[in-house]
């Protein structure tokens, strides 16, 4: 994958939109008024996308792969940053969004989840 595909990726989420709340770098995609994914580039110019995740699932990432790192300037227990370099496959990191997309979606207020037209758990 690369930059493009990832934020495309992303922003088929329903709900998804970018943001830049730090200035041009990082993109930040929100679900509501919550971030789930920031893409930026790491120092050898490669693009990398911090993550939530489960704080268990986290750890095994890191475990199973070199280019999953706890998250860069971000709650190392739930944040993961994925450096796309090609170890990771490209089917791995879409779960991974979708996981990221889902917890936050899941913490969103019962008003936003109805705007963004989500389903509603009772």
């Amino acid at each position: 994958m690369n930059r493009e595909e990832l934020v495309a990726y992303a922003l088929s989420k329903k709900g998804a939109r970018e943001d830049y709340p730090f200035g041009p770098e990082p993109l930040v995609l929100k679900v509501g008024t919550k971030m789930f994914a920031l893409i930026a580039e790491d120092a050898g110019g490669r693009p990398a996308i911090s993550l939530k995740c489960e704080p268990e699932t986290a750890y095994l990432l890191r475990q199973q792969y070199e280019a999953v790192k706890p998250g860069y300037h971000l709650n190392k227990q739930h944040w993961n940053t994925v450096t796309i370099d090609g170890t990771v496959p490209d089917g791995d990191i879409r779960g991974m969004i979708d996981e990221s997309y889902a917890l936050v979606a899941r913490k969103l207020t019962r008003a936003e989840k109805e705007q963004l037209g989500l389903e509603l758990r009772a």
